[in-house]
């Protein structure tokens, strides 16, 4: 009996492993490095304050850390720039720009922390909602890694949205528009 308790405890830690859940908030650096490396462009990174709900749909993976969100941050962003094949664009929130002492004590500090964090990455910011709704939308055909963090301030979390790191919007631009151009000479002069 004991050992079909231990062989179906097994198996359960090995079911949300296979989730994506990663219990264990002493080695989420180790977690996290596993799970960058096999995310890819279009896939997303939430470095999430401690609140942020949690994803149940498929594709979407959780690591708890025992750190607060800049020091998930800078190891995230240090991570990607290992990477040649993957670069981040950040976005944090608009809410986070108007929080004040007053009614969140601490996010003058957090929120200068996280400043640092970046690596003079430029960040978007979009209000919340718009943020999620984002996620929402990629995660119906991309995973999307949420790491909850202990920091226990408002809107303080930052997403990362992964974009080819030897690809980029202006490159994607003139590539459609030669195809474009290409395909309106053939119609222009169907022979040859």
């Amino acid at each position: 009996m004991n050992i079909s308790l231990f062989s179906l405890s097994i198996l359960a830690l090995m079911a949300c492993v296979g989730c994506g859940l990663f219990p264990n908030s002493r080695d989420w650096k180790g977690a996290v490095n596993q799970q960058v490396n096999q995310l890819g462009y279009g896939n997303w990174i939430v470095v999430a304050e401690a609140s942020f709900p949690a994803h149940s749909r498929i594709g979407a993976r959780q690591v708890i850390s025992d750190a607060e969100v800049p020091e998930v941050v800078d190891h995230v962003l240090k991570s990607l720039e290992q990477s040649q094949y993957l670069r981040p664009e950040l976005y944090v929130t608009r809410e986070m720009r108007s929080l004040e002492n007053d009614f969140a004590p601490g996010i003058d500090y957090i929120r200068e922390r996280i400043r640092e964090s970046l690596h003079g990455h430029e960040t978007t910011e979009i209000d919340q909602q718009s943020i999620i709704t984002l996620l929402e939308s990629a995660n119906k055909s991309y995973d999307v890694l949420v790491i909850r963090t202990t920091t226990a301030l408002p809107y303080t979390s930052v997403f990362i949205d992964l974009q080819p790191g030897y690809w980029d919007a202006q490159s994607e631009d003139r590539l459609r528009q030669r195809i474009t151009r290409e395909h309106l000479e053939r119609l222009a002069h169907p022979y040859p």
